[in-house]
């Protein structure tokens, strides 16, 4: 019998619907290498790196009755080709194409029967460059048993990347009976274990949560005392929370990393880079509310989830992308000083680690195998939609990627922005990477509820300029 979703992963099919398909997605856009980038190199180098990761060859089968959580199952009939993609741009390729390519895409449910992610190679951008963009359930990626494909498609050396035998052969597909058959049979042998996975599946994502705060390592008792607070304050009203539809549209956003240090390095001490990208957000709510013509009053809060990556109790580096932390923060979008805004969300940062979880550093993360974020995006997209939505207005991940350029094949990346799916009821997700030099943000929001997205994205230029220009005058 293959492998038993666990509770929380199974509250994702629960609780998902036309307007809330869970998967979460890169943006990863490249220069081209001499010789160009063909799709049979794709193919070929998805086909390779896959073959170490076993769940991407796998779909979920339900049990019938749906009595226990699915199994993984081998796909028998698994096609590559169907999950690589190829798509082009007309011209003249423009960043604003490819944000509604990608928009429209990312609106689109994954096909229940076959393993759950896609990948587009997005061909005809502006300058001969093309982009990789690809869609992953966020089920399937736990940290432990699969990772982001975007994480494994890209390398630190250039290379041509050279088919191997594909040796993989598909365990037979679980029938009805089959699967009817292994759920007595995990009755039997774990009656406790198995009442207990029956009854998560059925209270869906609340438990996935707890599951989380139990098995998060070193913070966990921390993150459940946070829980325990936010839940008797409710997350304020907002424009951010409304009923969406099953659309979406996406914009990218590109800044410098040498900005926000700058801004740290006139600060005070306890104010690090992760601070100034949320005090930026901070300012850039604050714009849109009023462009809108809402009225913000001083003591006006947005509040933020923002997964926060810990260190395990071990020490272990090599499950640094296994464990993530709640947090929580009040963002002052009322403070009408840029320099306020920062030194209040230090101030609640630090709160936060004081109370007991132990942050990863920025180097940590970056060192990780591969190209971490998109992993730590998925697992906070996770931790988003497993909790309940009044605790929070919106969900911010913030991964710092390696500052070097990595490859998919022989092509350089440029640019990666995430893709944040958005919980229900809420009408905005921000991710954002720091990679080699940038940070780049990814806004996904519903295109009905927040059709104004794209003066969202030019609010975040505008507030970081704004926090820059006061920083450099009161140096």
């Amino acid at each position: 019998m293959a492998d038993r979703l666990s509770a929380l992963d199974a509250s994702f099919f629960y609780l998902q619907d036309r307007s809330t398909p869970m998967h979460v997605g890169s943006v990863m856009i490249f220069d081209p290498p001499e010789g160009g980038f063909e799709y049979e190199q794709l193919v070929s180098l998805v086909s390779n790196r896959i073959a170490f990761v076993p769940r991407y060859r796998q779909k979920v089968r339900h049990v019938p009755g749906r009595l226990l959580p699915p199994v993984w199952a081998d796909d028998e009939h698994f096609d590559v080709s169907y999950h690589v993609r190829r798509s082009a741009l007309p011209k003249p390729g423009t960043a604003a194409q490819l944000e509604e390519f990608v928009g429209r895409i990312q609106a689109r449910a994954l096909d229940p029967r076959r393993p759950l992610w896609e990948l587009y190679l997005v061909e005809g951008l502006e300058g001969g460059r093309f982009a990789i963009v690809t869609k992953t359930h966020i089920a399937l990626v736990d940290g432990i048993h699969a990772i982001d494909i975007g994480q494994i498609i890209v390398d630190p050396e250039a290379t041509r990347e050279q088919p191997i035998p594909q040796t993989w052969r598909a365990s037979r597909t679980p029938s009805g009976l089959d699967l009817l058959l292994g759920a007595v049979g995990d009755v039997a042998r774990n009656p406790l274990s198995v009442a207990h996975l029956a009854s998560s599946g059925v209270r869906g994502a609340a438990a996935g949560a707890q599951r989380i705060v139990r098995e998060g390592g070193a913070g966990a008792a921390s993150a459940a005392g946070v829980l325990a607070r936010v839940a008797t304050r409710p997350a304020p009203d907002s424009p951010l929370n409304r009923s969406i539809s099953v659309h979406r549209r996406f914009v990218m956003v590109s800044t410098e990393l040498a900005d926000y240090r700058r801004i740290r390095a006139q600060s005070a001490e306890t104010v690090t880079v992760h601070d100034v990208v949320l005090a930026t957000i901070t300012g850039a709510l604050r714009g849109w509310l009023l462009a809108r013509g809402e009225i913000v009053p001083g003591g006006e809060r947005v509040r933020a989830l923002v997964p926060l990556s810990v260190q395990p109790e071990d020490g272990d580096d090599a499950h640094l992308a296994e464990e993530v932390s709640p947090m929580f923060i009040d963002l002052p979008v009322g403070e009408a000083r840029p320099k306020m805004r920062l030194h209040q969300i230090a101030y609640a940062t630090s709160q936060h680690l004081d109370d007991g979880a132990s942050a990863i550093d920025a180097a940590s993360i970056a060192g990780l195998a591969g190209f971490a974020p998109p992993t730590l995006h998925s697992l906070g997209a996770r931790l988003g939609n497993a909790m309940s939505r009044r605790m929070f207005n919106l969900v911010i991940t913030n991964v710092p990627g390696p500052q070097r350029t990595l490859y998919a094949g022989n092509a350089p990346m440029v640019e990666s922005y995430p893709v944040i799916p958005l919980p229900k009821g809420q009408t905005l997700s921000i991710g954002l990477t720091s990679y080699d030099g940038r940070v780049d943000f990814g806004l996904t929001a519903d295109r009905e509820a927040m059709s104004d997205v794209d003066l969202f994205g030019q609010c975040l230029a505008d507030a970081l300029a704004e926090l820059l220009d006061e920083t450099e005058d009161l140096a």
